[in-house]
Order: C-alpha cells, then structure tokens, then sequence
C-alpha cells in the first residue's frame, strides 16, 4: 500500500515583497513579519541595460530579510501570455540570480496579476487623484496589489501562491539547477 505525498510545509513567517514590473518603472511593496498587511515601498525607474532597479529590489529584501518575492506575472482574463508576460518572467529570472549572488535566501515566485494596474486606476481615482497624479505610484499600488493577493492565496492554501522561479544550473554557480522557491527552514 503507498502511502499518500506529504503536503507541502507551510510558508514561513517573515517579510514577502511584491514587485509589479513595468516598462519604465517597477512598483515595490512590502508585508509585515505576519503576512498581514502589504504597504507600497516605493517606485523604482525601470533600468534595463544596468539593472540598478534590481539592484534596489536586492537591497530591499536583504534589509527587510525577506523570505518571498512575488513578481507580477501578466496574462489576460483567459490566462495567456501577453506582449509583458515574458519581460515579466525575464525580469523574476535576473531578480533571482540577482539574490542568489547577493547570499539572500529569498525565493522568487511568479503570481497571476490580472488586472492589478487597472484596479490600481481605480483605486487612485475614487481616492481623488487625477490621472497625472497615477504615474507617481500606480506601480506601487499594483505592487500592493500581487502582493495582497499573494498573501491571500498563501493564507488560504497554507503554501506559498504562484510558481517558483527557476535558474538554471549554467547560470547559478552551484553545479546543479536552483528553483527560487521558499527557503529552508
């Protein structure tokens, strides 16, 4: 007789970040310890060529010590690709390595983000700000958004949300392919 597969441990406590990637700019938002509360951290310029914006993203999780990042992963209301969703996972790929060189034990993971920028939109507005006033944090709002979401499909699965991201062994420097995903305990 065999026996059933152990589920999945439960996700650790500790600091999760959201990040909504963004042809010219990138949203970060932060959770408390407990997984609570998502606050917008800030908006970074998006820097394709240097990565400076990664970098940023690198510091944040080492200073929070972040356990998770949850990167955005854009499709459409049917669940396709669209034109962002392969900049997106590029994006959560480089961010992974990026934490890895750096020595941080943060996994990265790719989460649904239907519609996050749009409700975003909407929020800003019924907040009163007009639409020049959006630029200066839609993304941390829909940041705030992947996050939330995240949150509550981790609470309610009792396992980290979305998917993890890969690294290949050529890229990793540790002789064996790596998957971002929830750290040791």
């Amino acid at each position: 007789m065999s026996e059933a597969p152990l589920p999945p441990p439960a996700p650790r406590r500790g600091v999760r970040l959201g990040v909504d990637v963004g042809r010219a700019r990138v949203g970060l938002a932060a959770s408390d310890p407990d997984g609570i509360l998502a606050t917008p951290v800030k908006t970074l310029r998006r820097d394709v060529r240097k990565g400076s914006d990664r970098r940023m993203i690198v510091r944040e999780a080492l200073d929070r010590d972040a356990v998770t990042v949850y990167v955005g992963h854009p499709v459409n209301l049917q669940g396709r690709p669209t034109a962002s969703t392969q900049d997106a996972v590029d994006y959560a790929g480089a961010l992974a390595m990026e934490l890895l060189r750096a020595g941080s034990r943060a996994g990265v993971r790719l989460v649904d983000e239907r519609l996050s920028t749009v409700t975003a939109h909407r929020q800003l507005h019924e907040a009163g700000r007009n639409s020049r006033q959006h630029r200066e944090v839609v993304d941390q709002v829909a940041a705030v958004q992947i996050l939330e979401q995240a949150l509550t499909m981790q609470q309610s699965l009792q396992r980290d949300a979305g998917r993890p991201v890969h690294i290949p062994a050529a890229e990793s420097n540790e002789g064996e392919d790596v998957t971002r995903d929830q750290p040791d305990s």
